[in-house]
């Protein structure tokens, strides 16, 4: 069973940066698909990034691309998520979670998840 630990969250100003860590534990996960999803208060879980197997492909939403970068290293079981130029809407629970597919954006096609990290991006 594979267990994913996010990092990383926590308060900063509109502008500011973070990076969200996500620690697996198993060894399925140099074999998954790696994906970041979010929750805002009221609103259904939303994608915003995914990165590949071997990182050869990322993709993002609109609403993020350009601010969030996906990387994820294999040797540390780590996936993260660099968070630049943050916006007061960005403001919600960060889950990491693992696919067995190629880099879906659905969250139906996610197999583990993480429990979540609280981001908060004050005006």
């Amino acid at each position: 069973q594979v267990r994913l630990v996010e990092s990383g969250g926590g308060l900063v100003q509109a502008g500011g940066s973070l990076r969200l860590s996500c620690k697996a534990s198993g060894r399925t996960f140099s074999g998954s698909a790696m994906g970041w999803f979010r929750q805002r208060p009221g609103k259904e879980r939303e994608f915003v990034a995914v990165i590949s197997r071997d990182s050869g492909f990322t993709n993002y939403p609109t609403p993020v691309k350009g601010r969030f970068t996906i990387s994820r290293d294999n040797a540390e079981n780590t996936v993260y998520l660099q968070m630049n130029s943050l916006k007061p809407e960005d403001t919600a629970v960060y889950y990491c979670a693992g696919s067995s597919g190629w880099a879906p954006i659905s969250a139906r096609l996610y197999n583990y998840w993480g429990q979540g990290t609280q981001v908060t991006v004050s005006s």
